[in-house]
């Protein structure tokens, strides 16, 4: 290639490379960069889990805690947790972008980091589809298109294999648990609601509107689901699933219905996210062999 050629391109590269990125975030704001962001700040273990997805993960300047997938997100720097960050230790860090959680962090903390001048995507991907979409966004935000597209590519691939799959399954009155006291579940919008769908379940308290309303008991055993799942803090099943034990009356019970999926893989909005559907999706199978043999 000559010499002048060879500079042309060189230059368009280097614009290319350089120009204004923009993509709309989950609350339908624009969020427009100069050039590709260098120094992230992720404020979600989920934001944090998806952007190494999406081929950033050497642009994280820093993250809360509990952001622990890959192994390498266990070596970023800390500026606390999601609910209570530290708004000087951001700001120290110098971020050219700060990926927030709607639902997870403090509002008026998110506020005063936008005053400050700090663009600011905010993520809340409340269907399975969002998460492709994401993957994304954050790789146009943080110039890795080609690695996010490709996770983008796979993720709604391998989705759309679990709803070919379990699309005409028999449904499956299910109550998912996330915590013992309170209890509590998930309601309509959250995330875990659809994969429930996706594997062919009926979320028992699919009529409420919060993502992670409290209920009673009594509540639980009119709702007499034939499916309890719960998921916990921790990769080992929580002792108090079996508390479920005393009340025989609900079909779960009587059935041995009782399932657990490690939470890492089904209450983050990420990749990982087809995990946990695929091992929900298998116990919601192993309680429809079980209609055939109590019946």
């Amino acid at each position: 290639m000559p010499k002048h050629l060879f500079v042309i391109a060189w230059l368009a590269a280097f614009r290319l490379s350089h120009a204004d990125v923009s993509v709309i975030d989950d609350t339908g704001a624009t969020v427009r960069l100069a050039q590709p962001a260098l120094r992230i700040v992720s404020l979600a273990p989920h934001a944090t889990e998806t952007l190494f997805a999406a081929g950033a993960g050497e642009h994280i300047a820093g993250t809360v805690e509990y952001s622990d997938y890959p192994e390498a997100a266990k070596k970023l720097s800390r500026v606390g947790g999601y609910s209570r960050f530290d708004l000087e230790a951001v700001a120290a860090l110098k971020p050219d972008l700060i990926v927030a959680w709607q639902s997870g962090n403090a509002a008026a903390h998110v506020e005063k980091l936008r005053a400050l001048g700090f663009p600011l995507y905010i993520s809340q991907p409340n269907r399975i589809e969002d998460v492709a979409s994401e993957l994304e966004r954050l790789g146009i935000l943080a110039g890795t298109s080609t690695v996010g597209n490709a996770a983008a590519k796979q993720f709604r691939e391998r989705l759309a294999g679990l709803q070919k799959r379990y699309a005409q399954r028999p449904t499956v009155r299910t109550f998912y648990q996330i915590w013992k006291q309170p209890l509590m579940t998930i309601g309509a919008k959250q995330i875990i609601s659809a994969v429930v769908s996706l594997c062919g379940g009926e979320n028992v308290f699919a009529g409420l509107e919060s993502f992670a309303p409290t209920v009673t008991v009594e509540a639980v055993i009119a709702a007499n689901p034939e499916a309890i799942v719960a998921s916990g803090m921790g990769e080992s099943r929580p002792e108090w699933l079996d508390d479920w034990k005393r009340w025989t009356s609900i079909t779960a019970v009587a059935r041995d219905n009782l399932f657990f999926v490690q939470p890492d893989l089904i209450q983050r909005h990420t990749p990982r996210l087809l995990d946990g559907a695929e091992r929900l999706c298998q116990h919601l199978e192993t309680a429809r062999s079980r209609r055939q043999t109590t019946q």
